[in-house]
């Protein structure tokens, strides 16, 4: 199953920068309904391009990074539908999404498929991301906008989605 029409070939890369571009605003805007409005955009964005980046790499015998982006739908749905809740009631859904987030970096990055550079940083988000999880999961009030973590992991996610719309761009040209 390869993307060989102009639409698929640019709406998962397309996804991928909205979704970072969207994300990072998100985090930085003062207002809670526009905040919501930003990451509902990032979310739907994310999981479009992921659910593509799934296909395309099963059709081309990547079934390990394929299934990285699968479980990267799964995080960002939990993500998206906790995104705009009462961020005290949000926290274990959140812990959940990042934890998944984590296994999505980590999977997608052990084969050898994308380049080097990407694979770090996206190691160093799924670190950073881990670390979120295990927080939220042993109880400890995170939240979306908590720092030093989340908050400074999301430039690592950003990049590595900048990344992966820019390798499959290229690849996919």
């Amino acid at each position: 199953m390869q993307m060989n029409d102009l639409g698929a070939r640019l709406i998962a890369p397309a996804g991928l920068v909205v979704g970072a571009l969207f994300g990072l605003a998100g985090t930085f805007v003062p207002s809670a309904s526009l905040r919501g409005l930003f990451w509902g955009i990032d979310g739907v964005a994310l999981i479009v391009a992921t659910s593509l980046l799934t296909l395309h790499h099963l059709g081309r015998g990547h079934d390990t990074v394929a299934g990285g982006f699968l479980i990267f739908v799964a995080a960002e749905t939990l993500i998206l539908a906790s995104g705009n809740m009462d961020f005290a009631a949000s926290g274990p859904m959140f812990g959940a999404g990042a934890g998944l987030w984590a296994a999505s970096l980590i999977v997608v990055s052990v084969p050898a498929v994308m380049p080097v550079w990407i694979r770090a940083v996206s190691a160093i988000a799924a670190l950073l991301f881990a670390v979120v999880a295990l927080y939220a999961f042993v109880g400890h009030a995170l939240t979306p906008l908590s720092q030093p973590l989340p908050f400074f992991a999301y430039p690592f996610l950003a990049l590595t989605l900048f990344g992966w719309a820019w390798t499959h761009y290229r690849t996919a040209a």
